[in-house]
């Protein structure tokens, strides 16, 4: 584990507040019940929410807005600080840094973004209903793609710089408040929580397969299942905007020689059709079993990381309420 080191709650509040002026900060907060990435101002420090799964928005969101003009890749003015991003996020982050930041073809616009922010990951202390990362293999605390680990204890904040942005980060933090090493009390606590945490989720998700079973199963299976789930599909496309590794967009001509850059779905209606009129997802239910044959199948043989992270967002955005984990289980039980 790496060095993790202590200041107190109300030190870290006030570094905050001095941060504001160098950084858009955004971070979790929760209203009426939800949590969601909001920017913090000075009054709105005290309000964030630490170590609780998780936001609403995805990570993906911030980096690749809904809508944005690709006129001018510039960068934002003031860099941003994302606190409280989940682990299941981060890991998501490798797959959309393969699509976008390929080298032959790289996004200035998601590259732009991605240098000019400093992530702060935070352990998860409990879990969702349709939390499931470890059934595919991720740890509920972050192994990946953050600067700074963060975990809250009390009245205290434990931080950990991971890369050299998160270690120039800490000196900025260290010349302004009491920060000390975490004696080992603490590193035991901290090991302690994320051992709970993984055990709770291992329990709470014992017969779902694991994610390359599930991609056997969703490959073997016929199209009856998908007929029966995707009866209640409604093609309102949640699943797919609010998953933190789908990547599909459009390109849309604006007046002007403008293009604008906007979120695409491939469960909505006509999502592959082309001029000529043919659609090969005209029906229903083979756009839905598109999406589990993209997550399971397809994506995991063209890129090195899988394509669902287990944050179970798409379960909770559903409005027809389908549960892919509970489809995947009875693909299990029927194998």
């Amino acid at each position: 584990m790496s060095d993790f080191y202590r200041l107190t709650k109300t030190d870290w509040d006030s570094a905050l507040r001095s941060f504001i002026s160098h950084y858009t900060i955004l971070a979790p907060v929760e209203e009426e019940g939800h949590i969601d990435y909001t920017p913090i101002d000075e009054e709105d420090v005290e309000r964030i929410t630490y170590n609780k799964p998780k936001p609403t928005t995805p990570l993906k969101t911030l980096l690749l807005p809904v809508k944005e003009s690709l006129a001018d890749p510039s960068s934002p003015e003031n860099p941003w600080l994302i606190m409280g991003i989940p682990a299941c996020d981060l890991h998501a982050k490798s797959l959309l840094d393969q699509f976008y930041l390929d080298p032959e073809y790289p996004d200035p616009f998601y590259k732009n973004r991605t240098e000019n922010s400093i992530f702060i990951g935070t352990d998860c202390h409990g879990h969702q209903e349709h939390c499931h990362c470890t059934s595919y293999g991720f740890k509920p605390y972050p192994t990946a793609n953050d600067d700074i680990h963060l975990v809250r204890h009390g009245t205290d904040v434990y931080v950990s710089p991971v890369t050299e942005k998160g270690e120039k980060f800490i000196e900025k933090l260290s010349g302004s408040t009491n920060l000390s090493k975490c004696d080992q009390s603490a590193i035991d606590w901290i090991e302690s929580k994320r051992k709970e945490t993984v055990e709770d989720l291992d329990e709470h998700n014992k017969n779902l397969p694991g994610y390359e079973k599930s991609g056997e199963l969703i490959n073997a299976s016929d199209e009856e299942i998908w007929k029966e789930y995707g009866d209640d599909c409604v093609s309102c496309g949640a699943c797919a905007t609010i998953c933190p590794t789908c990547t599909c967009f459009l390109l849309i001509d604006k007046p002007g020689l403008l293009k604008q850059r906007q979120v695409d779905a491939c469960q909505y209606p006509a999502f592959e059709k082309v001029a000529a009129g043919e659609d090969p997802l005209d029906a229903l239910h083979k756009r839905f079993s598109n999406r589990y044959m993209c997550k399971y199948v397809w994506r995991p043989e063209r890129f090195e990381e899988l394509a669902c992270t287990g944050c179970g967002r798409c379960i909770e955005a559903c409005i027809g309420g389908i549960n892919k984990n509970e489809l995947i289980k009875e693909l299990a039980n029927n194998a």
